[in-house]
């Protein structure tokens, strides 16, 4: 959904570092995955394609917080 986002901060070694990855558009979403030591991040419209993808060392993953977009109350 537009304005969901996903911020990560990575270890560099010498301080954090933090990245931004949203949905930019109506219909596109923000998706996360994890597997064999790597953060996938992807920006992905309504029918499954990545238009953005950021990739991390888990290891250097220090938080992933996911906020999501305010909807309007009833």
């Amino acid at each position: 959904m537009k304005g969901d986002r996903v911020e990560i901060v990575v270890d560099t070694g010498d301080g954090t570092r933090a990245y931004e990855v949203a949905a930019t558009r109506a219909g596109r979403r923000v998706e996360v995955s994890t597997g064999r030591g790597i953060v996938e991040v992807s920006e992905v419209t309504r029918n499954g394609t990545a238009v953005r993808t950021a990739r991390f060392m888990a290891s250097r993953v220090v938080a992933l917080v996911e906020h999501p977009a305010d909807t309007p109350g009833p």
